[in-house]
């Protein structure tokens, strides 16, 4: 169901320069089953040993002599001899065993050719409370995030509606009951989220509401991981973050709605650990006037979302609703639903290599208050994205950020089929009666992952 995790690994196993990778998601996203899967697909010898349930490791990796654990591990794993042209050892869960980080780096230097993959869940709390560093320069890294919605279409065999997302063209008409058909199945994909242990239980029972045990499972598992890496005091702040988020995802983060009893710096500290264990994820305001983003972002001025959009919704108590409910067309209008589902999408837009920076644009002021919901990167364009839950909805921040930019394009996503307009709109935020006027390309929301694709086209 990864293809293009797959594809990814094959790509890093293949190569000449090859290092020790480590996959890095938040907990229970299908790290584990991927190196399964890719082991399978190769037809290599997969060596698995989950750290977690081996502490007694420790001492072995703290000597730094991958001979030394290698012959550790085949006993302990039993399944014939470690052989770098026909084997991976994966070392799961490695946050268990901080002393196993360092040593990527010798595997790197001594055994080049023996593929070497690490996952872990929640590295950086480990990391915080210990002093040596990663092996930087000699290791690789592969993000993974939770199932796409199109990776969800290939899951439920909807194999002609991913053909027709992947074929279609600016110059095709898109059929309606496709359109229809496929709005049905993001409403499904909101309830039941990206996680795959979600997916898989939908799919067998065709129940949406068999997904929430796997919810709320996946959402106690997460706090009992606040527990083995973090101080008490720490911890109660980690979960007042946590349980706080998903009511409030997409609105400007201030640390005194999570608790104003305490300081700043605190919940910020509570905030970051969530960040960087990729649980929450933050878009930052940048003004968007070059290259990179990042370059630009103001950290005071940021709102946050969830790692899955099935997660809030259960977490939000969507499932204690009557079914009835859930299939209303109206269901993913609420609240920043629509939001949420494109910000955990646009990570899949970069490369798998890096971590994601998330940005967009506000300006507040007491009458000319404006805001782009997400910034982006395209090509080498910066595109302002607006999202619309439904199929109507002003374009004033678009525009105005559109004049100050001074750009001839921008992209709206919604619940219309896709097209290209022309806009032009008379501003009255600051100099009334000026007309800006650009181009826009609207999407359907479950088309997001083919923008880069449509937007490389969109002249032609």
């Amino acid at each position: 169901m990864k293809r293009k995790s797959l594809q990814n690994l094959l790509k890093w196993s293949n190569t000449s320069h090859r290092k020790p990778l480590i996959i890095r998601g938040a907990r229970q996203v299908g790290k584990s089953t991927l190196v399964r899967l890719f082991a399978e697909q190769e037809g290599l010898i997969l060596h698995e040993v989950n750290l977690e349930r081996h502490p007694k490791l420790g001492p072995v990796f703290a000597e730094r002599d991958p001979k030394i654990i290698l012959q550790e591990l085949e006993f302990l794993i039993g399944n014939g001899p470690i052989q770098s042209d026909k084997s991976i050892l994966f070392l799961d869960e490695i946050q268990a065993i901080p002393e196993a980080l360092p040593v990527l780096r010798y595997f790197h230097e001594e055994m080049p050719d023996l593929r070497v993959i690490a996952a872990g869940s929640l590295l950086e709390f480990v990391l915080s409370e210990h002093k040596f560093s990663m092996p930087v320069g000699r290791i690789e890294y592969l993000f993974l995030e939770p199932m796409s919605f199109e990776e969800f279409l290939e899951a439920a065999n909807e194999t002609s509606l991913l053909d027709l997302l992947n074929s279609f063209h600016w110059s095709d008409s898109f059929p309606g009951s496709a359109h229809d058909r496929l709005l049905s199945r993001l409403r499904d994909y909101i309830f039941v989220g990206g996680m795959p242990e979600a997916i898989l239980r939908y799919i067998e029972s065709g129940e949406m509401q068999e997904t929430s045990a796997v919810h709320a499972s996946i959402l106690e598992t997460y706090r009992d991981d606040f527990a083995k890496y973090s101080t008490m005091a720490e911890r109660q702040r980690i979960q007042k973050v946590y349980d706080y988020l998903p009511g409030a995802v997409g609105e400007k983060f201030k640390f005194v709605n999570v608790d104003s009893s305490e300081q700043s710096r605190s919940i910020k500290r509570a905030l970051e650990l969530l960040v960087m264990a990729r649980i929450i994820r933050r878009y930052s305001h940048s003004d968007g006037t070059g290259f990179p983003l990042g370059a630009t972002l103001k950290p005071t001025l940021f709102k946050a979302f969830f790692l899955d959009v099935g997660l809030v919704n259960t977490a939000c108590g969507v499932a204690r609703l009557p079914t009835s409910a859930l299939s209303d067309p109206g269901f993913i209008n609420k609240g920043k639903i629509a939001e949420q589902f494109i910000a955990q999408h646009l990570p899949l837009l970069a490369p798998v290599d890096r971590n994601h920076v998330g940005t967009y644009w506000l300006r507040e002021g007491r009458s000319n208050n404006a805001e782009i919901d997400f910034l982006i990167q395209l090509e080498s364009d910066i595109v302002p994205l607006e999202i619309k839950a439904g199929k109507s909805g002003t374009l004033k921040s678009l525009l105005e950020f559109v004049h100050l930019r001074g750009l001839s394009w921008g992209v709206r996503l919604d619940a219309n089929v896709p097209r290209i307009q022309r806009v032009s709109h008379k501003r009255t935020m600051e100099t009334s009666g000026v007309c800006t006027t650009f181009s826009l390309l609207s999407l359907p929301l479950y088309m997001v992952e083919q923008l880069p694709r449509l937007w490389g086209v969109r002249g032609g």
